[in-house]
Parts: structure tokens; sequence; C-alpha cells
């Protein structure tokens, strides 16, 4: 495992129980989406790469039943809270592992993926692979964060603040990394969002969000100036903002074979 692997594996363990309370209610709309884009699929394996502590399953269960679902994720911590919200359910199963470059072997009827690509080393890549792994006539459908998901808000204000911007070049590539597919959806998804107040925000994402694995590479001197300079210029008392997600839903074209109607 790279460094970058490793620190990121790290992160989410030590985020996991907050993030499940904090982000995993809020996140919650996206997660619906996510699953209400998959429509009708082939009977097969259902893949929720990078799946955290696995909320999608909640609406995966009961919509495609007697189905096949896998659960991936990096971090131990984070596969363990999947584990125990799959106990229970005949056919589900939580791998840990690296969702990046899944096995085609695996053949899944659909895959979904929400706020996973966009913390992978490359998303392209990713989104490729996640892709490949589809049976003919199977669905995928990613949410993920874009560079620009609001204008003003919590999480604007936290772009702004911290000193140097990722390359997110990427996003361009990832239409052009799904040839070959029928691209249904390529949208921005918004809902409200709300936050008892600017620290509680931060902190969460700190302790149990995206800063984690930014404190764990600049230590606790950089996240406190980083507070600091946050809650100084953000707004007193509950937050109320309407991030913008990027929905992608993809289908795999049928095979010649399935394509061709019977001539008798």
């Amino acid at each position: 495992m790279t460094d970058r692997l490793s620190r990121l594996a790290r992160s989410w363990d030590e985020a996991a129980e907050g993030y499940e309370q904090y982000f995993v209610p809020r996140f919650a709309p996206w997660v619906q989406a996510a699953v209400d884009a998959l429509h009708t699929i082939p009977f097969g394996t259902v893949l929720v790469p990078c799946c955290g502590t696995f909320p999608e399953l909640e609406l995966l269960a009961p919509r495609f039943p007697n189905r096949r679902i896998v659960g991936i994720d990096l971090s131990t911590e984070m596969v363990r809270l999947a584990g125990l919200r799959a106990a229970g359910r005949p056919g589900v199963e939580v791998i840990q592992g690296d969702a990046a470059a899944l096995d085609p072997a695996w053949s899944a009827a659909a895959v979904v993926s929400v706020f996973g690509l966009q913390q992978l080393p490359d998303p392209a890549a990713a989104i490729r692979s996640w892709y490949d792994v589809l049976r003919p006539g199977g669905r995928l459908c990613v949410v993920y964060w874009p560079e620009f998901a609001e204008e003003t808000g919590p999480f604007a204000l936290l772009d702004e603040v911290i000193d140097g911007r990722r390359d997110r070049s990427w996003e361009d590539a990832l239409i052009p990394a799904l040839g070959g597919a029928v691209v249904e959806r390529d949208e921005l998804v918004s809902y409200p969002m709300v936050h008892p107040d600017a620290a509680a925000y931060f902190d969460a994402a700190d302790r149990s969000g995206p800063l984690r694995a930014t404190a764990l590479a600049r230590g606790d001197e950089y996240i406190a100036r980083l507070r600091a300079s946050y809650l100084a210029k953000a707004p007193a008392g509950e937050w109320i903002h309407h991030p913008q997600a990027r929905l992608i839903s993809a289908t795999k074209p049928p095979s010649r074979a399935e394509a061709v109607p019977p001539t008798s």
C-alpha cells in the first residue's frame, strides 16, 4: 500500500464513528438519488465501492431482494461499522480492500458509489474499473463532490482557507473514461444541508471527515490555524446551505447476442 493510501485508510479509521453520526444523515438525500438512478438492473451482484459505513445498504436491500450486495472499503474501521449494518442480512457482505481497481470477474449487475470517487488517487481510472465490472445491461451510478460544489457555504469557505488547491483536472476525464457506455445522466444534484454552526461543521470535517487525512499529513498546529481562520470568516449561528454533487449514471450496452432478437 502506498503512503498516500495508508494515510487515507488511517484517516477514515479515525473518522468512522463520527462520520456515521454526523455526515451519514446529512448525505442521505444523495444516497437516495444514487440508488434511485439504478432503476431496473439485470440479475446479479450489486457492488458498492468506497462503501464507508454502508448507508446504501438500507435502500438497496429492499429494492433488490435476493441479490448479493457487496460493500468494499479500504478502512478497517469503516468495514467494521459496515459489517454491523450488514449483520443478519442474507447475501450481504463487506470486504476490506482497495476499491479503486475492481476485478472484472465480479460481472456485476450494478455498481453504486456515493462520495468516494473524489478521494481516490486516479478517479478516472477508478470509474472505468467500476464500469468494466458490469455485465451487459448493467448500470453504474456514481455521486461525488465536484471542485465547485457551491459558491458560498461551509464547503466553499473551507476551500478558501486551505492554502493550495488540489489538481481537479481529472473531472474532465470521467466521461471520456466511460467510452462505450450509454451515459444516461450527468448532472448536478442539490439538497439542503444544515449545521448547528460553523464550529460544528469544521470540527466534524476535521475529526470525522475529509480533513482527517490533512490533519495526519500536516499536524495539529496547522489544523488549529486553519480552524481559527475559518471561524473568523464564517457566519454565526445555524448554517444552511445547498451544495451540489455531480451524479453520473451509465449503462453497459447489451452484448451482440443479447441485442439480436431470436429468429424463431
